[in-house]
């Protein structure tokens, strides 16, 4: 019988959720939480807008999808949550963020709204893996 398994990370900061959900078919699919722009305290740095945010949380979702030995190139699927309601503010964290992904132009939904979970931030990143079976 195969479960589903929920994997944390070391290299993150603690919080209440795992940082993604691993269900066996096929490829093995990883379900990631949302990337925030957290540092290792925890909390977003203050000062910091749209661009910076997305590099950040990418750097997160990196580190996230290391702890399965997956990579950017790895993902299949994000959705890319902005809190605004400016088109402009949208188009400069999805810039950043396709910056990051280089060449691998991964189906993502970009999607403005009201407001995130921690205190000022301002981008988030869902993300779904793939990886081949071992």
């Amino acid at each position: 019988m195969k479960n589903i398994s929920l994997i944390h990370s070391s290299m993150l900061p603690a919080v209440d959720y795992a940082y993604a959900s691993h269900v066996p078919a096929g490829m093995d699919l990883y379900f990631m939480a949302g990337a925030c722009p957290l540092d290792q305290e925890g909390k977003v740095p203050e000062g910091i807008r749209y661009e910076e945010q997305a590099k950040l949380c990418v750097d997160n979702l990196k580190a996230a999808l290391k702890e399965f030995g997956a990579e950017l190139k790895d993902v299949a699927y994000t959705r890319v949550l902005v809190a605004s309601s400016d088109q402009s503010d949208l188009v400069a964290a999805w810039q950043a963020i396709r910056e990051e992904f280089g060449s691998h132009d991964v189906p993502s939904t970009l999607s403005g709204v009201t407001v995130l979970g921690y205190s000022g931030q301002l981008v988030e990143i869902e993300a779904v893996a793939a990886l081949s079976k071992q």
